[in-house]
């Protein structure tokens, strides 16, 4: 851990598309690699429109099935982050942060356990009971609350994590998520047995956020 805390600027996008978001991504990135601009470490906030996307293992997935996945009203994306098939939807929240480790650890393993275990200690701020398991993620019982799947080149991170707070789950029935047999999905929603939105878990989301990576946010964008 670098000396003193890292800034993080945290930009809520609201909802929008997949492609979209991978552009906003992309620019972040490119600040970061430019070695003339000064681009501060980011948290991207969102929901997506109904979206499958992939990870770089993408054999599982051929043309058909894209093209069935399609039919269901869902875009699909074949991308450069770890892991197999997911979801994205209305209900999620998505965070993208495109950090440089250097601002932090210089380690993905750590990165990793990091973004988990802020999402167990969101959970515990719910009352949630949430763990990890040999899969990646974050887990209530065999039910995963968050995916996860990362990129990370020269130190610079991007995609991140899905946490499903009102999320219509029959989504995931289309596929087998992240590759998992035998294991399903859950929802704050679902686990708490009342509605929480996506804006009701961005608070505590960044709270744990802060406490885990020890950092201090700044704030551009709308949180209504």
């Amino acid at each position: 851990m670098s000396v003193g805390k890292a800034a993080v600027k945290v930009l809520h996008l609201g909802r929008i598309s997949y492609g979209s978001a991978l552009k906003i991504q992309q620019l972040h990135i490119k600040q970061h690699l430019d070695s003339s601009s000064i681009s501060p470490n980011t948290l991207l906030l969102c929901e997506h429109e109904p979206v499958y996307t992939i990870g770089i293992r993408q054999a599982p997935y051929p043309p058909e099935e894209e093209r069935r996945l399609k039919e269901l009203g869902a875009d699909f994306f074949r991308t450069n982050r770890g892991g197999l098939i997911t979801f994205h939807g209305p209900g999620q929240l998505v965070c993208y942060p495109v950090l440089n480790l250097g601002c932090f650890k210089k380690s993905v393993r750590w990165y990793v356990c990091e973004l988990e275990r802020t999402v167990i200690k969101m959970c515990s701020k719910f009352g949630i009971n949430a763990s990890t398991s040999p899969d990646t993620g974050v887990w209530v019982g065999n039910n995963k609350i968050c995916a996860i799947g990362i990129h990370c080149g020269r130190y610079i991170t991007s995609h991140g994590l899905a946490l499903n707070c009102n999320t219509d789950m029959s989504w995931f029935d289309n596929i087998v998520p992240c590759g998992i047999v035998g294991k399903g999905v859950t929802s704050l929603s679902r686990e708490l047995g009342r509605d929480i939105s996506t804006e009701e878990a961005i608070p505590k989301l960044l709270e744990a956020f802060t406490e885990q990576f020890n950092c201090t946010l700044t704030y551009n964008g709308s949180f209504s």
